[in-house]
Order: structure tokens, then C-alpha cells, then sequence
């Protein structure tokens, strides 16, 4: 019984990773299948592709889309086995996957938002409008090696001293509040969740982007990556996909109030419930940071992808030096 039990549990596993990696040619309806894995809950990062299948861009361009939570080991090793044949991530946590000695299969191939919106939050008047400003205070870490050197680099480099900031595990959710109520705490957060959390709110905080105090921090998250294999076989559906996302995305940038609904409406997860104002102010923000001032929505310049690798190689923040040009096209954009 227990070989027979094994025998038909590697059956289902066998099915269900079939199932999820279908082939772009068998779907049912004519139309190419595409799977989308996201890196997170639904929120205003991934307003586009909730427009673009609500407005039906998808299926005009012969696409059936469904959209899906990560699995419980990441979006990224989900879209590099095929079982995804996009999903969302971010410049800096795919460094390992292209320096690793099994690099993963997978490119990045649009950018969501053009600039790095993210950087730190403290309560207003505190003294930490800059970096140098939490030396002496608390900082709030993930404890990830990428992420304590880049905030060592702005502190240092704004005449701090990091080795004086005091780090402890971040576990909280609601930063505007958290800092609100403790005044020496700083926390990193992307300001078009974390910032417009504390204006809906009414909570006076200070904030600093990360990319005006150095501009190689000015790297692409989130992106949108796809399957190398996927890409190679199937360009013009790739094509297609990031086609119609990009109506979905500049119809958001168009109409973020009526968009912010859409997203709502779309999230099957129910955590955006209760969040209704904030949502519609942070696709407010965002409708002008998706595109920003590239020449179309999605376009990764090379100088800082390229850019903000080299300075992790030169930290020794990743195992071997990039070569330009890796891990990233334009090639699928319109």
C-alpha cells in the first residue's frame, strides 16, 4: 500500500506540474495560454494586467491569461521551470539567478516602473530626512546582504556612520504607524504603498529616495521576467502579452481612479479589502511613475541595469562580474 500510495502521489505531482506548464500551442479555446505568477498579494504594481484582462486586451491579441499567487518557493524558480510563463520580480533579489553556477532560465524583459520609487520612512522631524541622519537610531532590517550594503553606502556616504545604527528584524506591516510610534525607527519602503499609507492616514513622516542620494540605486524593481524556453519558441505571443500590457498600463496611467477599481474588483485574494482609499491615492502616484520619462513603458535602459550589476560585483555582493547586457531585453517591446 505505501508503494502504491507513493506511486500515485508522483502521478498527481506529475499532472499538476503538466497542468501548470501547458504548452502555448494546447489551449482549448485557440487561444495561446499564459500563465503570470506574481511576486506578492495583488496591489497597484500590478494594476495593468488586471485592466488589461478586465478591458479584454489579452483576448483581443489571442491570449487566454491567468494570473497566479507565487508558490511557496518564489515566483522566479516558478517561471524558470515553466510552470509560469511570466512572472514579476526585481533587478536586485534576480542578481543570483544570473550569477549563480545554475543560472536560471529567465529574462527580464519590462519594466513596471520606470524609477526606483523606494527608500526610507521615519516619523517627521526626527532628523532623518537624510541618511546620516539614522546614525544613532534604529533601523528596521530584512537582513539581506544587498540591502544592509546599500543602506551603509547612503549612510557613509551622506557623512553618517552605519556601524553606530542599530539593526533589528523588520516584521512590521504598517510602517507609517509603526514609526509614528516609535521616533527612532527607519524603515525601507516603496513609497507608493508605504509613503501614500501614511498621507491617507495623516501620519507626518520625512522620507528619502534611495536614487537621489546615489543614482546607481536607481535600478528596476519591479520588473516583469519570462521563460528563456518560452521566449525562444514563442516570441510573437511574448510580444503579444507585453503588448497588451502595456494598454493595460497606460490606460491606468489615463484613468487611475476608475483603473484602482479594476484592480479591486480583480483581486480574488480579498487583501485589498477595507484598503479602498489608499489603493486609489497609490494608483494615483503611480499613474505618473510607470512611464515617467522613457521613451515607452516597459524600456529598461541599460547604463543603469547594467550599471547597478557592476556595483554589486564591485561590493562583492554576487559571485561573478556581469557581462553587459545580461538578464535583460527590449526586444519583446513595441
Amino acid at each position: 500500500m505505501k508503494k502504491l500510495l507513493s506511486v500515485l502521489l508522483v502521478c498527481v505531482l506529475v499532472f499538476s506540474l503538466a497542468a501548470c506548464s501547458k504548452s502555448a500551442d494546447n489551449s482549448d479555446s485557440g487561444r495561446t495560454d499564459i500563465t503570470l505568477c506574481l511576486d506578492w498579494t495583488p496591489n497597484t504594481n500590478h494594476t495593468g494586467f488586471y485592466v488589461a484582462l478586465e478591458k479584454g486586451y489579452y483576448e483581443e491579441a489571442g491570449l487566454n491569461v491567468t494570473i497566479v499567487q507565487p508558490p511557496e518557493n518564489g515566483a522566479v524558480q516558478a517561471c524558470a521551470a515553466g510552470q509560469a510563463q511570466f512572472a514579476i520580480d526585481a533587478q536586485d533579489t534576480l542578481a543570483p539567478a544570473f550569477t549563480s553556477d545554475t543560472p536560471l532560465d529567465v529574462t527580464a524583459v519590462a519594466a513596471l516602473i520606470q524609477h526606483n520609487t523606494s527608500g526610507i520612512i521615519s516619523k517627521k522631524g526626527e532628523g532623518m530626512d537624510r541618511p546620516s541622519g539614522i546614525t544613532g537610531k534604529t533601523y528596521l532590517t530584512w537582513d539581506s546582504p544587498t540591502e544592509k550594503a546599500i543602506m551603509e553606502n547612503v549612510v557613509n556616504g551622506d557623512g553618517g556612520d552605519w556601524d553606530k545604527v542599530t539593526l533589528i528584524p523588520n516584521t512590521v506591516t504598517e510602517e507609517a504607524q509603526d514609526v509614528n510610534n516609535n521616533p527612532d525607527h527607519a524603515i525601507w519602503v516603496f513609497y507608493a504603498w508605504g509613503g501614500i499609507n501614511a498621507k491617507v492616514n495623516n501620519i507626518d513622516t520625512d522620507f528619502f529616495f534611495f536614487k537621489d542620494i546615489n543614482p546607481t540605486f536607481d535600478y528596476y524593481t519591479p520588473v516583469i521576467i519570462a521563460n528563456n524556453e518560452f521566449l525562444n519558441t514563442n516570441p510573437d505571443a511574448a510580444k503579444k502579452f507585453l503588448e497588451a500590457t502595456r494598454k493595460g498600463y497606460e490606460y491606468a496611467v489615463a484613468n487611475p481612479e476608475e483603473a484602482a477599481q479594476i484592480l479591486i474588483n480583480g483581486d480574488e485574494t480579498g487583501s485589498l479589502t477595507g484598503s479602498e482609499q489608499l489603493v486609489t491615492e497609490s494608483q494615483k502616484y503611480l499613474a505618473n511613475q510607470y512611464i515617467a520619462d522613457a521613451q515607452k513603458w516597459g524600456y529598461i535602459d541599460p547604463a543603469r541595469w547594467d550599471g547597478f550589476y557592476a556595483w554589486l560585483y564591485e561590493e562583492g555582493l554576487v559571485e561573478k562580474e556581469l557581462p553587459a547586457g545580461t538578464g535583460f531585453s527590449n526586444d519583446y517591446l513595441q
